[in-house]
């Protein structure tokens, strides 16, 4: 159905509906409302190009892709991710806009888009503990949300992130509770801001555990199944291997568990694993009783109320900038238990 046609319906003209939708003030409430409703029940969306050019808005979000971070683009964590978000772009009228940039033009990439118009706003995913494009975009002035949090950062800015180091310290707190003392750590990027805080949150509760941290029970690399694999494998060959491993990602978490088979040891009995899940929708975490005991944060919900939270911010630009902490929740599966007798 076409704008026309819905005007048609309701007896009002084309721009008292176009008015009605896009939140004019001297349209009624009755009528919006009655817009509203009847553009729900015909299952109206305004033309996003249209409505651009009534709100002399661009109607598009952006999202940059840095030629270091390529890999991103078949990540799952970030296709679910733009998924929540692509749902809420959707509801506002908003399209979707992906382009990439070199490392050392990142900053001019920002300035044309929003230069010629392209986006009204764009979303920043896998900031580092130092970060440059933050500083970048908050000196531009111009809206944009954070998926995480830099460490670095030295200005405001709007930001939605799950509180990894109260997630880690926990999981790790939860297995010294169960008995365990040597506890690995296989960890994404630490150059990576929500590595960092994971490897804080673990080291915490050492600490307060009075353990002292092995250098050769932690590692950092990409999250991948092979790495994941291959850092079990070499740990469980140490003079002394780990009881329990924290793994940063449910995909390397499943190479944990290959190790293990290979090795004839039974995860949960013989070597206990917790991983992080995001809820991703091709990898589950078993069905209705999980695989992984696991602090979980659906990586989804983050990318709706990202989205949400980014277009109030190009509505209401003179807002100070906005942050929502999520907690994860630590869901108990087959994957733990006491630590073994290795006597």
């Amino acid at each position: 159905m076409n704008l026309k046609q819905l005007s048609q319906i309701l007896g009002l003209s084309q721009t008292t509906v176009s008015r009605a939708l896009n939140g004019y003030p001297e349209v009624s409430e009755a009528t919006r409302m009655r817009v509203q409703a009847a553009a729900a029940k015909h299952g109206y969306r305004p033309n996003s190009r249209a409505k651009g050019l009534a709100t002399g808005k661009a109607m598009v979000i952006g999202h940059v892709i840095p030629s270091s971070s390529q890999h991103e683009m078949v990540n799952p964590i970030f296709g679910d991710f733009v998924a929540g978000a692509a749902r809420k772009y959707a509801e506002h009228g908003y399209d979707m806009m992906f382009t990439h940039a070199d490392d050392i033009s990142i900053e001019e990439a920002y300035r044309t888009l929003f230069k010629r118009g392209a986006v009204d706003g764009v979303v920043l995913q896998g900031p580092k503990v130092v970060e440059p494009r933050i500083s970048v975009l908050a000196k531009m002035n111009v809206p944009f949300i954070v998926h995480g949090r830099s460490t670095g950062a030295g200005e405001p800015y709007s930001w939605i992130d799950v509180n990894n180091k109260r997630s880690f310290l926990r999981a790790t707190q939860f297995l010294i509770d169960l008995g365990h003392r040597r506890i690995a750590l296989i960890n994404g990027l630490e150059e990576m801001d929500f590595a960092q805080r994971r490897r804080e949150g673990y080291l915490e509760a050492l600490q307060m555990a009075g353990l002292a941290p092995d250098p050769e029970l932690m590692r950092s690399a990409e999250m991948t199944e092979i790495y994941g694999h291959h850092e079990t494998r070499n740990m469980l060959q140490l003079a002394d291997p780990p009881t329990a491993i924290l793994a940063a990602s449910m995909i390397s978490a499943i190479g944990v568990r290959r190790a293990l088979d290979e090795a004839g040891l039974k995860m949960g009995r013989d070597v206990s694993v917790i991983a992080h899940d995001d809820e991703l929708s091709y990898l589950k975490n078993g069905q209705d009783v999980p695989i992984f005991t696991a602090t979980r944060s659906s990586v989804r919900h983050a990318g709706e109320i990202a989205a949400e939270m980014l277009i109030d911010r190009i509505n209401t630009p003179e807002d100070p900038p906005k942050t929502r902490l999520l907690e994860a929740e630590l869901v108990l599966g087959s994957s733990t238990g006491p630590t073994p007798d290795r006597s």
